[in-house]
């Protein structure tokens, strides 16, 4: 089954490593450890990061390796497969589930990674089935609401209104009717104002991250988890998925329903020249967006917009709620230098290099005191971070909850990704989801 999961990872993937470090005979001296990640606005921190390491491992040299998001799994899998893979990597708790499965990660067991060091469950969504640790915690990020001050000013609302808002999956409750609000159609016609033209508007209320694939992080995954929703029977490494249930169904109808009442972005800007939200926002396209902790530098970087973030509408629950994800860094079982390796991923997870990651004010780094210093980074930057801090620190009125962890996760994102694409780009009804569930129960069952 490992061998028929990677098959299906790689598809028609060619073999060619060219720029990748792992391909570099250089880069795999005793001396030198390499190490992968996608983010370029990271890389600056953990360069300084390395600095230190080096001074404090004389004989050791970190080689970096930065691929985009988009080559980034590609290229990693088919280094796995050709031997060539990094001795460290960014890993992603969305990929941990297939590279367990795939036994291409070193156990970290010795390297004394303790959940209560870092935010909670962080370091606990990196043990897998077998009880080793694979992953040091790195970062995290929650999901909150992003919105354009001039144009909420120009609706009579405010960022209290917008704060304070609640839905349900019937009549969309006050979510629904702020976002009606907020959209206009090119006659200036508001969405909640007789004569509005859904098929001519000019702009939507909220912004598309498109159909969300299985997890919804950024686009409906708020909703399904104030609704009481979980991804499968089980916090972690579930054993059947939950597509076929009724409260998920019902979210789902009523949250791309929004584009079909011309409140939200439809599928086909997602799937055009605007397909991020955050480039919808910056044409003045959308009023609001659902985005990640992790996009505050885009959002202030946009000239002429002055942007403010909320916490989640409250749900049928009571509650509010977010996808805590969090990254890690993992060590390949073929390395090279394993040992140095080892020591370089200790000194990632430490509060030294947190710390200083923390000063970049880029992401929130897994420890606490990193956190904190990311915190203030943010602020001297006049962003304010509390829309996404708070869901960590306000358990009562928070619900937080990771990306679904399960075996064959590829798997799951084929299915999943053109099931939910029909639902939102074709009108699917949503019911079509338990055909899909139950194929993905039936390839978890093997």
């Amino acid at each position: 089954m490992r061998f028929r999961t990677l098959v299906a990872l790689t598809g028609a993937l060619a073999l060619s490593l060219t720029g990748c470090a792992g391909s570099d005979p250089a880069a795999r001296s005793s001396s030198t450890v390499t190490y992968w990640l996608w983010d370029a606005n990271q890389l600056p921190a953990y360069e300084a990061c390395a600095k230190d390491f080096e001074r404090q491992n004389r004989g050791l040299d970190v080689k970096f390796t930065q691929i985009g998001w988009e080559d980034y799994w590609t290229k990693l899998t088919a280094s796995f497969i050709s031997g060539t893979e990094p001795d460290v990597f960014t890993n992603h708790i969305q990929k941990f589930g297939q590279f367990a499965d795939l036994e291409v990660l070193e156990p970290l067991d010795d390297l004394g990674i303790k959940d209560t060091d870092y935010q909670p469950g962080l370091a606990a969504n990196w043990a897998a089935q077998d009880g080793h640790q694979y992953g040091a915690p790195k970062d995290w990020d929650t999901v909150s609401l992003f919105y354009n001050k001039k144009m909420l000013d120009a609706a009579d609302l405010s960022a209290d209104d917008l704060d304070a808002l609640n839905w349900n999956p019937k009549d969309g409750g006050t979510f629904e009717k702020a976002i009606a609000h907020l959209t206009v159609d090119r006659n200036g016609k508001r969405g909640d104002e007789p004569g509005f033209d859904k098929h001519q508007v000019k702009t939507y209320g909220l912004a598309t991250n498109g159909a969300g694939d299985g997890d919804g992080q950024t686009q409906w995954s708020p909703f399904t988890g104030s609704a009481g929703w979980s991804y499968t029977d089980k916090k972690r490494w579930g054993e059947e998925y939950r597509y076929g249930d009724k409260t998920f169904q019902s979210v789902i109808e009523w949250y791309f329903g929004l584009a079909k009442k011309g409140y939200m972005a439809p599928f086909t800007d997602w799937n055009g020249s605007l397909n991020q939200a955050n480039a919808q926002f910056a044409a003045g396209h959308a009023a609001t967006a659902f985005d990640g902790a992790w996009m505050l530098s885009t959002y202030a970087g946009f000239k002429g917009i002055d942007f403010g973030t909320v916490r989640n509408p409250t749900g049928p629950t009571g509650k509010r709620a977010t996808m805590m994800n969090g990254l890690a860094d993992s060590v390949t079982k073929g390395a090279r230098n394993k040992t140095g390796a080892k020591k370089w991923v200790t000194y990632l997870a430490s509060d030294a290099c947190q710390k200083t990651v923390g000063r970049y004010g880029i992401v929130f780094p897994a420890t606490p005191s990193g956190t904190d210093t990311a915190v203030a980074a943010y602020k001297k930057k006049g962003i304010d971070t509390s829309a996404f801090t708070t869901p960590v620190d306000d358990r009562r009125h928070y619900r937080t909850f990771p990306f679904p962890i399960t075996n064959y996760a590829a798997d799951v994102y084929a299915l999943m990704h053109p099931a939910m694409q029909d639902v939102f780009g074709n009108g699917a009804p949503a019911s079509r989801l338990d055909d899909t569930n139950d194929q993905i129960n039936l390839l978890l069952d093997q």
